[in-house]
């Protein structure tokens, strides 16, 4: 199963904010990777350069590889609405991603080991699949042997995050998808029109 497995503090380092969660890296070192990065002059860059930047960081944020990524944009540009917002729900639709919304994980890649590793059920059944697209009414849990697991207890005993569009039962260690999110309450920060108008050229 493809995945990025490179460094990820640098990745985080060159876009400036801590995209694949708390990163200790980058509170000590708040500047662009490299031997030069606390020095150099960053050229201005072009509107290409500008547009390729925001993709990448969609990217790398969500956990998904060139393809995979171009696949779900233009599943997005098929959807009726805004092509920007359609991929950002798209990629809040995500399986992996509803488990770290919802607590479950504290980061999306812990999230897709979960998810891959069979902790998680959608609707009752076993499903392994990261990428797995979430309908409105869906019910994602964790399995029932794996309740015990002690990164599933930690991640949930520091559950602080509440995202309206999923509903969580404490008790029943499980969240209902409600509906696909509006722009405005994604709080990761992409300039999704910046990627449509890169898929566009």
């Amino acid at each position: 199963m493809a995945r990025y497995i490179g460094p990820k503090s640098k990745i985080a380092r060159r876009f400036k904010e801590p995209i694949f969660g708390p990163d200790k890296a980058m509170e000590k070192r708040n500047y662009p990777p490299g031997q030069h990065g606390q020095m150099r002059k960053r050229a201005k860059l072009s509107e290409y350069a500008v547009q390729l930047y925001e993709k990448q960081k969609a990217k790398y944020t969500y956990g998904l590889l060139e393809r995979q990524f171009a696949k779900t944009f233009h599943k997005a540009a098929v959807m009726k609405g805004i092509t920007g917002e359609n991929l950002l729900k798209l990629l809040e639709a995500r399986l992996d991603n509803a488990v770290y919304r919802l607590g479950v994980a504290n980061t999306r890649s812990a999230a897709r080991q979960l998810v891959s590793h069979r902790h998680i059920t959608v609707n009752g059944e076993v499903v392994n699949i990261p990428s797995y697209q979430l309908k409105p009414g869906d019910v994602v849990a964790v399995r029932e042997k794996s309740k015990s697991l002690e990164t599933i207890t930690e991640s949930l005993s520091h559950r602080s995050n509440k995202f309206s569009w999923f509903e969580w039962d404490a008790a029943g260690y499980k969240g209902t998808f409600l509906a696909y999110p509006d722009r405005e309450q994604i709080p990761e920060n992409i300039k999704e029109q910046l990627i449509v108008e890169l898929y566009s050229k």
